[in-house]
Order: structure tokens, then C-alpha cells, then sequence
């Protein structure tokens, strides 16, 4: 009989709807990015950033579409991690989950400093003198923003998802009622005074990875972590992604068209150049220069708002992540316990909230983190479409509600698309953030050649990882000689078509390397 203070391992309960998995992916889609990006968009691609943000979202709509299959087939805690588990292993699984905890504990972080940087506005006190750095009463109002987060995911799904629900309403209002406002006052010599792409098409392809539009769009892993406390999730899941990402891609390129035509002309007499300098608060410096104080309150109201919510809705996926993380790699049991009551991973929420305030010390601003969580966000979802086509061919009877049609043609693509967005992150992203990766790799077998019962199984693990390993060691290549931050051996655009074909050859490579039918295990369930 069990000790009474043992805790009781419980199951994630179903309680999520259709209403509440959309607000989930819209909440994590609308957090920082919308606030800041706009102007760094400007900046780099001028008027053609609005070309950017198509691009952004229809790249990540051909992700989103890849999850649908997956997530609707295998609804699983902590998805972004379990999926190449079931496709190729434990070791790609645990490869996976590590990029993905990187990415998801930072965002978190990177939300909280972004709320404290819009409050600061009204409340200076909140930065250093003369900087966007926090100072330490910003440090500890951070802090505090995390507990609240931590306290709304401790007890349950349910209650979590009612409080994403109300701050998601608010935080659309004001972004509808600020493409409103400037419509109504738009310039339409922006777009001519300087060329409608003064940066040629280098600065549309900058923006979308250093601009943070691939930053903004990311937020449907979130809806995929959270799929064993969805209600009807064969259904749920896939409506609840394309919904996300149409309506966000809708909205951001309205928000982008706003901000270039509400610009008084006069502010583009040196060009674009700077622009993110001028308006280092988009909608609210242009609403002060406007004359709209009314909606630079607003809008500061509002940038305090979208940041929390997102930054909430990955305190609660994270712990999913690393729920699948544990499961993957078989370690730290005790992080893959799920309280009994609440069917909250209590032990992973912990961690999650010790790693956020971590992430808080050492970056002073919003900017010195995206690059890099966008390039580990992309990585994390670019494995999916080589997980769907190896479960094609190793699981063909596996029941699949929603099957992606065209997948021949929209595997690689999608892969392809990552990959591009991987490189345009620049050399100095691209370095360390794959290189870690490798080095984790190299460790991970070097500790385990030592076991020989195991070796038969890391050899199969090694095989059917090294696809992975093949392209962040070519992508690292091709962005050292590219012009992305590299040397310029390579010139623009023959890096990024080069890029390109490495990424679609390494998909196939990929898909053909997972389990064979036999060594499948898909009813590892966690209902």
C-alpha cells in the first residue's frame, strides 16, 4: 500500500474545446511580436515588408498543415518532442526536445521582458537609465509576472485556458482599432517615395527571420503540446491550427500596411534606413506623433497585455515539452509525473518556471533573443514534415482523420522553407545554435559506446539520426560561406538556392532513415 504522502501518478484530463485550442494558438501567435516587429520589418524591406509577412505565413501554413496529420492522428502531451520519437527514435526525440526547451523556456522569458519594456513608458523606473535594460525593480517585476503565470497553470487545464479566453479578447481590440485608426490617416508616397523594395529582395528575405516576422508567427506548437486535454482532438486540433495561422496572417499584414502608410511622410526623407530607431515602439510613438495619446495609452495597456498571455501560454506548454522530453530519453522519471487531482506535470511546471527567470539575467532587450529563438523554433517544427512522411511509409494503417494531400510536393517544400529561414538567421545564430546541437550529439554517443548491451540499439538510434546531424553540419557550412552573416564566397541568391537544395535532399534522406514497421511503438498513449 502506498505511503500517504506518495503523490499519485494521474492522466491529463480532456478539457479543452475548439474555442479554447484557437485562443491558445492565436494567444501564443499575438504576444511580443506584433509590438515590435513592425518597424524592424520597415527597416530592413522598407514597403515590401508586407510581402515578408505573406511569405512568414504561408510558410508556417505549410508547417501548421503538417501537424494537422500529426496532431490529429497521434494526440500526444508534449507532440513537438514525441513525433520523432515515434519516427525515428529516442535519440532524435531527446535531440528535439532539447531545441524545443531552449526555444519555449526562453519565450517565455523574452514575453516577460517585452511586457516590462512597454511599461516602462510609464514607468521609467521599471529600465536602466538611458537603455531598454532592466533595471532591478524591472528584474523583480518580472519575476512577479512569472509566479502569476506559474500560479494560473498549477491547479488546472481548465483554469489556465479561462484566463487565456479573457486576455485574449482584450489584446485583439486594440490591434483592430489601431489598423482602424491609421487607415484612416494613411500616405500613400510611402510606398513610392523610396521604391516599393529599396533593399531588393535580400532585405524581404532579412525580414523575415532578423525582423521578427517568423518570431511572430510561431505558435502552434503550443496547440500540439497541449493535445491530450483536447476534447475531440481528430477534429479540434487541425481546425484550431489553420484558424491561427489564416486570421494571424490576415491581421499582421493589415498591422504592416498601417504602420507604413500611417508614417508621415516627412519621416522618410533619409529613407527607411533607421526607421526602427525612430519608432522603437511602433504604434505607440506613431499614435504620439499622430497626436493620439488616447491610443499610445492603448496601446502601452494592451503591450503590457499580449506578452503576458503569450508568455502564459507557454508556461503551460513548456511543461508538456518537457513531460515528452522525459518520456523520450527515459530520464528523470520524476518529470513525467502527472498530479492525480489537477492532471498538471507539477514537477515539469517547476522546472519551466526556474528555467524562465534564468533566461531573464543575462539578455538586456526583446531584440537579443529572437534570432535565435526564432532559428530553434524553426528547427523544432521543420522535423515534422520528415516525421510524416517516414510514419507514411513505416505506419500506413495508422488511422489518420486528417490526411495532408500533396504531401510529395509539400514535404519538401515545407522542409525547404525551414531551412531558408534557419540560414537567413545569419552565421552567428547559426553557429552556435547548431553547433550545441552537434556537440550534444557527439556526447550523447560517446557516453553510451562504453554500455555494449546497448550498442546494437545506439547504432540503429545513430542511423536514424544522422540525417539531422547531416544537415545542421551543411546548414553551418553553407551560412559560414553565404552572405547571411558568412564570408560571401558564396553570393546572393546562389547561398540561398544552395541552402534550398541541401534542405530538400536531406528531407528525403530523413524520410527514409525512420523505424521500420516492426520497431514502431505508437500506443504509447497519455490520455
Amino acid at each position: 500500500m502506498a505511503d500517504a504522502s506518495t503523490p499519485i501518478q494521474g492522466r491529463f484530463h480532456r478539457q479543452l474545446s475548439l474555442t479554447d485550442l484557437t485562443f491558445i494558438g492565436l494567444g501564443a501567435i499575438f504576444g511580443s511580436g506584433w509590438l515590435f516587429a513592425a518597424s524592424h520589418v520597415s527597416a530592413l524591406a522598407g514597403p515590401a515588408g508586407i510581402v515578408s509577412w505573406v511569405i512568414g505565413g504561408a510558410a508556417v501554413l505549410l508547417l501548421g498543415l503538417v501537424y494537422c496529420e500529426l496532431g490529429a492522428a497521434l494526440p500526444r502531451a508534449g507532440g513537438a518532442v514525441r513525433y520523432p520519437e515515434y519516427s525515428h527514435g529516442p535519440l532524435l526525440g531527446s535531440m528535439m526536445g532539447l531545441i524545443t526547451l531552449i526555444a519555449f523556456s526562453s519565450l517565455i522569458a523574452i514575453e516577460t521582458v517585452a511586457c516590462r519594456q512597454y511599461a516602462a513608458a510609464w514607468f521609467p523606473a521599471l529600465n536602466l537609465p538611458g537603455s531598454h535594460a532592466a533595471s532591478t525593480l524591472g528584474w523583480f517585476v518580472q519575476l512577479a509576472i512569472l509566479v502569476v503565470f506559474f500560479v494560473l497553470n498549477y491547479y488546472s487545464v481548465k483554469t489556465f485556458a479561462k484566463a487565456n479566453n479573457l486576455v485574449s479578447i482584450f489584446k485583439f481590440v486594440v490591434p483592430l482599432l489601431v489598423i482602424g485608426v491609421l487607415l484612416c490617416h494613411f500616405h500613400a508616397p510611402n510606398f513610392s517615395v523610396h521604391g516599393f523594395m529599396p533593399h531588393g529582395i535580400g532585405g524581404v528575405e532579412a525580414a523575415i527571420s532578423a525582423g521578427g516576422i517568423i518570431f511572430a508567427y510561431l505558435g502552434l506548437t503550443p496547440i500540439v503540446s497541449v493535445a491530450s486535454e483536447v476534447r475531440d482532438p481528430q477534429r479540434t486540433i487541425p481546425i484550431a491550427l489553420i484558424l491561427s495561422v489564416v486570421l494571424s496572417t490576415v491581421i499582421y499584414v493589415l498591422l504592416q500596411l498601417a504602420f507604413l502608410g500611417g508614417i508621415p511622410t516627412a519621416f522618410l526623407a533619409d529613407g527607411w534606413d533607421g526607421i526602427d530607431k525612430r519608432f522603437a515602439l511602433p504604434y505607440h510613438d506613431i499614435a504620439i506623433v499622430l497626436g493620439f495619446g488616447w491610443l499610445a495609452a492603448l496601446v502601452v495597456c494592451d503591450a503590457v497585455i499580449s506578452p503576458s498571455g503569450t508568455g502564459n501560454i507557454y508556461m503551460n506548454a513548456t511543461p508538456r515539452i518537457i513531460y515528452g522530453w522525459a518520456r523520450s530519453g527515459g530520464f528523470m522519471p520524476v518529470l513525467t509525473r502527472i498530479d492525480a487531482r489537477s492532471g498538471i506535470p507539477r514537477p515539469a511546471l517547476w522546472l519551466t518556471l526556474a528555467l524562465s527567470i534564468f533566461w531573464t539575467l543575462p539578455f538586456p532587450s526583446w531584440e537579443a533573443l529572437i534570432n535565435v529563438v526564432s532559428a530553434a523554433l524553426v528547427l523544432s517544427y521543420a522535423v515534422a514534415p520528415v516525421t510524416v512522411a517516414a510514419l507514411r511509409r513505416s505506419a500506413p494503417s495508422l488511422p489518420r482523420p486528417f490526411r495532408v494531400r500533396g504531401m510529395a510536393l509539400l514535404g519538401p517544400a515545407s522542409f525547404g522553407i525551414a531551412g531558408l529561414i534557419v540560414y537567413w538567421s545569419t552565421w552567428e545564430t547559426v553557429s552556435w545554435l547548431l553547433g550545441v546541437q552537434v556537440l550534444a550529439f557527439a556526447g550523447y554517443v560517446l557516453c553510451r559506446v562504453p554500455d555494449r548491451a546497448f550498442r546494437p540499439r545506439l547504432v540503429r538510434q545513430v542511423r536514424s539520426s544522422l540525417w539531422l546531424i547531416g544537415f545542421y553540419l551543411m546548414a553551418m557550412l553553407v551560412s559560414w560561406l553565404g552572405t547571411f552573416g558568412g564570408i560571401g564566397i558564396l553570393a546572393h541568391p546562389w547561398d540561398s538556392l544552395c541552402m534550398l537544395l541541401v534542405s530538400v535532399g536531406v528531407y528525403y534522406w530523413g524520410a527514409a532513415t525512420g523505424l521500420d514497421a516492426h520497431e514502431l511503438n505508437l500506443d504509447d498513449d497519455d490520455e
